[in-house]
């Protein structure tokens, strides 16, 4: 039965791919995208890789839906028409394809018990990390403790792109002409703002998010703190808390959302979550330890290590909600200001 449903899963998400690459329709192709990401999602459940599926349905089939969708706004939902065929991009696609490809046969056999990753870093993760790390989650110890660095520059690159975002979306200025290409790539039908796409008498999404954002708050919190014991994290929590001020912006408009978090706010937290997790590893520092070493926060190596980790999950799950949610401000906050001055345009007609 599980190698039916891992058949079935796999032969989904080739139809779901390949779907993508044929639709024309970029709104049919964002839907398509999150199921794709759902799909994956439930192949990592298959593979028991709970806390890999958790993140890809948060991110994949959340939180970067609702992104796509608000590009759509910006590029139009139709794809532009298909150019001639190229072969040498096709050419050089197969040929990278089957170097890829190539590569692989130097690889272990997969699940083969004498690859080296389980014949070497797995047994010290598993023998030694309860009583070490003393966490119940290995993935948790693994990810902030015994690899701390790369989850450290996880966060720095998440850092960066949600800066980056914010300084590309957010030039107003464009050069004569852009102006009058870029309205004629709007979504008809938006109305006088993409964050307020509703009005204020749509009592039923009005209802539903006031009762539903509570409990996205609340989850976020357990997942934050619980990620310890059981599948979750700052990674996890951060795309839950963002999720939740994401659906109040667009149920209640993008002003509403700024008077509960501004951009001034989104910048700040960006930079404390960074900050947060690198004065951590400063800290084990100056008590004579190596950069994120735990150990030294405490008396306890042990309470040392659930203290540093904790610490460091909070500085991840906060850098991740202010970065998806810049990055969301940056691209409904573009795509207000063209359909306004495209509506004034239209008023001075």
């Amino acid at each position: 039965m599980a190698a039916f449903v891992d058949i079935f899963l796999m032969l989904l998400l080739i139809a779901g791919a390949v779907t993508v690459l044929m639709v024309r329709n970029l709104f049919v192709a964002t839907m398509l995208l999150g199921i794709v990401s759902f799909t994956m999602a439930l192949i990592f459940i298959s593979l028991d890789a709970v806390d890999v599926a958790f993140t890809e349905s948060a991110v994949g089939a959340g939180i970067s839906t609702v992104l796509y969708i608000g590009t759509l706004a910006l590029v139009g939902a139709q794809e532009k028409e298909r150019p001639k065929f190229a072969p040498v991009p096709l050419l050089i696609c197969l040929a990278v394809g089957a170097a890829l490809i190539f590569a692989t046969f130097d690889m272990p056999p997969f699940g083969a018990a004498d690859n080296p990753v389980h014949t070497h870093v797995a047994p010290r993760y598993v023998h030694v990390s309860p009583t070490e790390i003393g966490i119940p989650n290995m993935v948790a110890s693994v990810l902030a403790s015994y690899r701390g660095y790369d989850t450290f520059g996880e966060v720095t690159v998440i850092f960066t792109a949600g800066i980056a975002v914010l300084l590309i979306l957010r030039q107003q200025r464009r050069r004569k002409g852009d102006a009058d290409s870029d309205m004629v790539l709007l979504r008809d039908g938006l109305g006088g703002s993409l964050s307020g796409l509703g009005s204020a008498h749509d009592l039923i999404p009005h209802v539903i998010a006031k009762l539903l954002v509570p409990f996205i708050f609340l989850f976020g919190l357990y997942v934050q703190f619980h990620g310890d014991f059981g599948p979750g994290g700052g990674f996890q929590a951060g795309v839950i808390f963002a999720a939740g001020i994401i659906l109040y912006a667009l149920v209640f408009g993008l002003d509403f959302a700024r008077s509960v978090i501004n951009e001034k706010a989104i910048l700040f937290l960006i930079s404390i979550g960074v900050l947060l997790y690198g004065g951590v590893g400063v800290a084990g520092m100056l008590l004579g330890a190596n950069f994120l070493d735990y150990n030294v926060l405490s008396s306890d190596p042990v309470a040392g290590q659930h203290l540093g980790i904790l610490l460091v999950e909070l500085g991840v799950g906060i850098t991740v909600t202010a970065a998806m949610l810049a990055i969301f401000y940056a691209f409904v906050g573009r795509a207000d200001l063209l359909i306004s001055q495209q509506a004034e345009q239209e008023k001075n007609q």
